[in-house]
């Protein structure tokens, strides 16, 4: 098994609630059998633990799930 994990902080708690909740679901639903993903907050941080069975699944795992991260940042920011 690999394993990564990457954290993003913010400049407010609220952000990263609203990024940590906006990315949270998608945990569980993300179909394939060769990742798994965590996501977890601690006051202004949010970090994405990923476990994946090969290399390739863990780099296509963390791309995902940098996306994931990104659109919810910008639909945070253009909410205001």
């Amino acid at each position: 098994m690999h394993r990564t994990t990457f954290s993003l902080t913010y400049d407010s708690t609220r952000l990263a609630t609203i990024v940590e909740r906006s990315v949270a679901v998608e945990a569980g639903e993300i179909a394939g059998d060769r990742t798994t993903a965590t996501v977890d907050r601690s006051g202004a941080t949010v970090t994405v633990g990923i476990e994946a069975a090969d290399l390739v699944a863990l780099r296509a795992g963390q791309n995902t799930w940098l996306t994931l991260v990104e659109v919810a940042e910008k639909a945070a920011n253009a909410a205001g």
